[in-house]
């Protein structure tokens, strides 16, 4: 994956936290950099970043990018030819954007292991697509998530996604 193309998935994943249901623009990463950090890059900057016509960005600026996103600093680079985060069969079917971008969210979430592994998996099946599918058809029915939560996970409290609170 180019850092272009970590950059474009990470505007898609922060546009979707932030609930706009789209990418960032680069313009809104600009402004937003500035506002949240009191500093950051200039559209035309992020724009070369991202197309390649700047292969390269300075150790400033890459820090920025990672505070902005939550990502480690090391992630911002292209990926070398033929790198592959996981074994993958070269027989693989499934969408590579999908799961570039399922791979994303993973490194977005490491605070969060079980949501980072959850999207990990998701990533690793062979139709990783249709399972993001069925997952929202799960999620479609009514009381289905709740149930299969109940089932699958006893422990934890059904349609929060959250573990019960701890005690003392």
């Amino acid at each position: 994956m180019t850092l272009g193309d970590k950059l474009r998935s990470l505007r898609a994943i922060e546009g979707s936290l932030r609930g706009l249901g789209r990418p960032l623009t680069q313009s809104e990463v600009v402004a937003a950099m500035k506002k949240e950090l009191g500093r950051g890059l200039s559209q035309a900057y992020l724009s070369q970043i991202e197309s390649g016509a700047r292969p390269h960005m300075t150790n400033t600026s890459r820090d920025l990018l990672a505070r902005f996103f939550r990502v480690y600093p090391g992630f911002l680079v292209d990926d070398p030819p033929g790198y592959s985060r996981e074994l993958q069969s070269e027989l693989r079917t499934s969408d590579p954007t999908i799961d570039s971008w399922l791979y994303a969210g993973s490194d977005q979430f490491t605070a969060d292991t079980e949501l980072s592994r959850a999207l990990c998996t998701i990533a690793q099946v062979t139709d990783s697509r249709g399972a993001v599918l069925l997952l929202g058809e799960i999620l479609r029915t009514p009381g289905l998530a709740d149930r299969l939560a109940e089932v699958l996970q006893p422990k934890r409290l059904a349609g929060t996604g959250h573990p019960p609170p701890a005690t003392h």
